[in-house]
């Protein structure tokens, strides 16, 4: 008799695998239904562990598409799927390790309203593998309010960490303050900068990869939604890139500096100056003109190594173009050398990647934000500065995604298991004594805004009910609340003694409907109540 085909045994002797490591427990994890938002670089490696560990129902969200830039780490994705949605790549990638494990993907927002309270509550354990915090903060809200066990993790560089948050029993995501990562509209940058670190940006993460990266034109295009008001000025920074790299041919010819210069310094900034109203509240930039700063570098008589190594000086507008035009022409060198090396074609996806510790891509990057720098009207930087700014975008690793992931599915199965009490807090350090680092969870903070609040459902058809009676018929007559206090929701407050506009309106009026928090504070010094938080259910 014929032994079955190897592609049918393979399961069965994983299988046996997991219930002799995992014994009874396993039929837990089998019947599971787990949900997990976000599939980048925490959500692939744990998603590869959900499936592997034979998990039987995982649900995946994520609205992001695949970039280039993810293909370093995020090892579900290939080049051929640029562009396309993470979960549901994710979904048909994963799915070839563990055939028998049921998948459900969502190219959407976690925040939309199909995602609603009831629909959390459809799940046994939700994991977050998220990368902004107001999702995070959305998913923790929305699993509290659904009583669900939520794995929230992260990671920065080589440093991460996983919280076991249970409603009631541990912290959550909001018991301590967070603080806010910094980002730039893409206008800012491009258009209107204010500050040297949007310079810097500029110079290293558009002029640099424009010249000697991988063009915009040949990667996945940026999200600009966040900009659609700017639609005119997004497709004219459209236009300057694709400029570019027609000048990028040109790269090695002796008016390659000059032909840059112009389209940067020049040319973009004197179609800047034309649109008025961007100057209305602005000081408008000085466009820069390269036989005239070409004289004035001249004449100093120094060369571009000379000013590179006085990295503690603040460099002038003829310092900086020397170095400039030096390191342009150090990099187009090497570029052209390592294109010439490459067979089969590969030359014209050879690109140069910035590197702090490079000399010649820093030289490039702070001559070219200081210039834009003196354009603007804006302090220069010295090059040990801008070293540092240009330095401290901290890069994610796949080794720390990976261990993150794994750490998230062990904690998992305490929670699973109703061992809360063997839950741990985990830390990944790598400058620690030791690499990875646990402490107890702790207990819920009484203040937070959040989970420290008490809890209820309020069930209104918002089409009909008013403020007014959430004010009078329930808060002050149902459970005595007083006159001060107030009512607020994401958007801001909605009510307080010094605010009585709204209470006419109808919730549908204040944007009020299903899923949404209201939040009361009681401000009464002599006898205050407890503060509430109501989550809105529609008739």
């Amino acid at each position: 008799m014929q032994a079955p085909p190897a592609m049918k045994v393979m399961p069965m002797r994983r299988e046996r695998g997991y219930r002799q490591s995992l014994g009874a427990f396993y039929n837990q994890i089998k019947q599971s239904r787990i949900l997990m938002v976000g599939a980048g670089g925490i959500g692939c490696e744990l998603l590869k562990n959900l499936v592997l560990t034979g998990f039987g129902e995982v649900h995946i969200v994520d609205l992001d598409t695949i970039d280039l830039s993810n293909l370093n780490r995020q090892f579900l994705f290939r080049h051929e799927h640029i562009k396309k949605s993470k979960a549901l790549v994710a979904k048909e990638s994963a799915g070839k390790f563990n055939p028998h494990v049921k998948l459900e993907a969502y190219h959407a927002n976690i925040k939309d309203p199909q995602f609603n309270i009831d629909w959390f509550s459809s799940f046994d354990l939700v994991f977050n593998a998220l990368d902004n915090i107001d999702a995070r903060r959305h998913v923790n809200k929305m699993c509290l309010a659904a009583n669900v066990p939520l794995i929230e993790s992260g990671t920065t560089g080589f440093n991460g960490q996983v919280q076991v948050i249970v409603k009631g029993k541990s912290e959550c995501y909001d018991c301590n303050t967070k603080e806010t990562p910094k980002t730039f509209p893409v206008c800012t940058i491009r258009s209107t900068p204010s500050q040297p670190i949007h310079c810097i940006v500029w110079a290293k993460s558009y002029l640099f990869t424009e010249v000697f990266g991988t063009s915009e034109d040949e990667v996945p295009e940026f999200d600009h939604t966040e900009d659609s008001e700017n639609a005119a000025e997004i497709e004219n920074l459209r236009k300057e890139a694709h400029a570019l790299k027609e000048i990028r041919q040109s790269m090695g010819s002796d008016d390659f500096s000059r032909k840059i210069f112009e389209k940067v310094f020049s040319d973009d900034i004197n179609r800047l100056r034309n649109m008025e109203d961007m100057w209305k509240t602005r000081q408008k930039p000085t466009a820069l003109d390269f036989d005239t700063v070409s004289k004035s570098s001249a004449s100093g008589g120094e060369v571009g190594d000379s000013v590179s190594k006085r990295d503690q000086n603040i460099w002038n507008l003829a310092e900086n173009f020397t170095v400039f035009c030096d390191s342009l022409r150090r990099l187009s060198a090497r570029l052209q050398k390592a294109q010439a090396n490459e067979t089969n074609g590969a030359a014209a996806s050879t690109v140069l990647s910035f590197d702090k510790d490079d000399d010649d891509t820093l030289d490039f990057v702070a001559a070219s934000a200081n210039m834009r720098s003196i354009v603007f009207g804006i302090q220069s930087r010295s090059k040990f500065d801008i070293k540092q700014m240009a330095g401290n975008i901290i890069p994610a690793i796949a080794t720390t995604n990976a261990m993150t992931a794994s750490l998230c599915v062990l904690q998992a199965f305490k929670v699973m298991k109703g061992e809360l009490n063997k839950a741990r807090m985990v830390f990944l350090e790598r400058s620690g004594a030791r690499v990875i680092n646990s402490e107890s969870l702790r207990p819920p903070n009484p203040n937070c805004p959040v989970c420290g609040v008490m809890q209820s459902r309020l069930v209104v058809d918002p089409s009909r009910a008013t403020l007014n009676d959430l004010v009078e018929d329930i808060l002050k007559s149902n459970l005595g609340y007083g006159d001060e206090f107030s009512i607020s929701n994401e958007i801001g407050t909605l009510y307080d003694p010094d605010l009585e506009d709204n209470l006419s309106k109808k919730f549908s009026e204040l944007g009020v409907g299903a899923d949404s928090f209201l939040t009361i504070i009681d401000d009464d010094e002599e006898n205050p109540r407890v503060n509430l938080s109501l989550t809105i259910s529609e008739m």
